[in-house]
């Protein structure tokens, strides 16, 4: 059974639901009159619950997704002068690093459109579901404001030529053309296939050892960030610890 830990924070019409059954944490973002557009409360009700899982973990999978026509097309922007824009982007940039590092293994439900932060957010998690209607994009150069919280990791999921017009131009691109460059993980039909797929590959993910799990993408995401060098030492230590391990058991 599902426990409501939400609406776990409200602005205005808008707010992030936050449910756990069993092994599974899910966050639904639902602020449909503004297309999910995320909310100073609705980061800091996510950024609790994320920073309660990093202390002491009790689910293995997040699934982030969303209520209405669109994903998340973007934020609530910061209020007036320096100060307050530096507060709030050092707020969005820690939400994403806390994500990104979460020992969950996360999982975004695209059933509509992801602009901006939505975008960001999706392709952030491990795996980034999408449904064939459904239109990505990095609109701020329309504004301009140069994308810089995307642009850190941008570079991570595609190649450079295909990155640097996405953040320079702006402009709306299919799921399809998401999963051809490395964007997304999956296309499915609809919304209902979204649901059905994250299903199945929640499923997929409690089957596996908990333990080896968590090693293996704190493993995955640390070798991103070193050299080929470092990550030959790493991986001689990794298998050791890790075999060592599975005798013990």
């Amino acid at each position: 059974m599902s426990v409501q830990q939400g609406p776990a924070s409200s602005h205005g019409s808008g707010a992030v639901h936050i449910d756990r059954a069993g092994e599974v944490l899910t966050f639904t973002l639902d602020n449909p009159e503004r297309d999910n557009e995320i909310t100073g409360a609705m980061f800091e009700a996510m950024l609790a619950v994320l920073r309660e899982e990093a202390a002491a973990p009790r689910a293995r999978v997040l699934r982030l997704r969303a209520r209405g026509r669109a994903f998340c097309v973007g934020r609530e922007r910061a209020g007036q002068g320096v100060a307050a824009i530096r507060t709030e982007a050092a707020r969005l940039v820690g939400f994403k690093q806390m994500l990104r590092a979460t020992p969950l293994i996360s999982i975004a439900e695209i059933q509509g459109d992801a602009f901006g932060f939505g975008c960001g957010l999706a392709i952030l998690c491990d795996f980034a579901l999408a449904a064939e209607h459904a239109l990505l994009a990095f609109p701020e150069m329309r504004a301009g404001l140069p994308p810089a919280a995307i642009m850190a990791y941008l570079g991570e999921y595609v190649l450079p030529r295909h990155a640097f017009p996405l953040v320079l131009f702006g402009e709306p691109f299919s799921a399809r053309r998401a999963l051809e460059i490395g964007l997304v993980s999956e296309v499915v039909a609809d919304a209902a296939h979204v649901v059905a797929a994250a299903d199945t590959l929640t499923q997929r993910i409690l089957q596996l050892d908990p333990a080896s799990t968590r090693a293996c993408k704190d493993l995955f995401q640390t070798m991103l960030q070193n050299s080929f060098e470092s990550n030959c030492r790493l991986a001689v230590e990794a298998l050791t610890i890790c075999s060592a391990t599975m005798l013990q058991r």
